[in-house]
């Protein structure tokens, strides 16, 4: 198993740091995890920081076998007490686990968690009724304000726009205005003909795109591949886009060679973190 960029105290050192500073920084937690920060508070989008998958296909069909080991115990990161949001895109486990956003939330009392309305009983039956007090639901089209940010919910297509009896979207991305920064994490997604125009009404700062793509006999749902995710980014006019949902499970990755080369042929800014390692802007 690869180590991560930084880990346990080395990762929470250089995130300590920044936070003292009242710095800007997103560091990438591993598959579509990442932390933001700015003056002092914290953004965490779609954190998965246990083994619970690996325990639950052990002996499958489909076993969970980490490529890479985990950055922090989210207990810990959660016991830094700055984390005033936390968003989990639609229900799999890899975007809502409970060994994850329980601490998080634990020790986090004022963090509130950004979710699709379509999910909310699911997530309450997943992470109980003290964590289900603190959802903010969105759909496709709708905003919310928490505390300095503003969250806004767009459509995502895994492998489709997958709505519920109420017409409302089960996967999301979500685009967020923050301390002068504009954030697009898209959730799990591929293609569809809503998504570049409901993204260029914003002017994204920075995307986070999946890229470990869609291919059937994985047996899971899919996701853009990298040359998608540098078009997209390309097509939205995004500043920065940094790429994930890659190099946590061997039966679900693709390395960022593909995504790179396209980024290059686009001339679009990118930047390629491992897990665990920040960018400061």
């Amino acid at each position: 198993m690869k180590p991560p960029f930084a880990k346990d105290e080395a990762f929470l050192a250089e995130v300590r740091r920044v936070l003292d500073a009242r710095g800007a920084g997103v560091w990438w937690l591993g598959q579509s995890g990442f932390l933001v920060t700015q003056n002092g508070r914290a953004l965490v989008f779609d954190p998965y920081l246990s083994d619970s998958l690996t325990r639950k296909y052990a002996g499958t069909a489909k076993p969970h076998v980490r490529l890479t080991e985990r950055v922090v115990d989210p207990a810990v990161l959660g016991a830094l007490g700055v984390i005033d949001a936390i968003t989990s895109s639609h229900q799999h486990t890899d975007h809502l686990d409970a060994e994850t956003l329980r601490p998080l939330l634990s020790a986090n009392p004022s963090a509130r968690l950004i979710l699709p309305g379509a999910i909310r009983e699911f997530a309450a039956e997943r992470l109980g009724p003290e964590a289900a007090a603190r959802f903010v639901e969105l759909d496709d089209g709708q905003s919310a304000q928490v505390g300095e940010m503003k969250f806004h919910g767009l459509a995502a297509a895994h492998n489709t726009v997958e709505r519920d009896a109420l017409g409302r979207c089960r996967f999301l991305g979500f685009v967020v205005e923050w301390g002068g920064m504009t954030f697009y994490h898209s959730g799990d997604t591929m293609l569809h003909d809503g998504l570049v125009p409901s993204l260029r009404r914003f002017k994204i700062d920075l995307a986070f795109l999946p890229i470990n793509g869609d291919k059937p006999e994985r047996g899971v749902a899919g996701n853009l591949n990298g040359v998608e995710a540098a078009r997209l980014a390309h097509d939205i006019v995004a500043r920065l886009v940094i790429p994930c949902h890659y190099d946590l499970f061997e039966f679900n990755t693709a390395p960022p060679d593909e995504f790179m080369a396209e980024c290059g042929k686009l001339r679009q800014p990118s930047r390629v973190l491992r897990q665990g390692e920040g960018l400061f802007f």
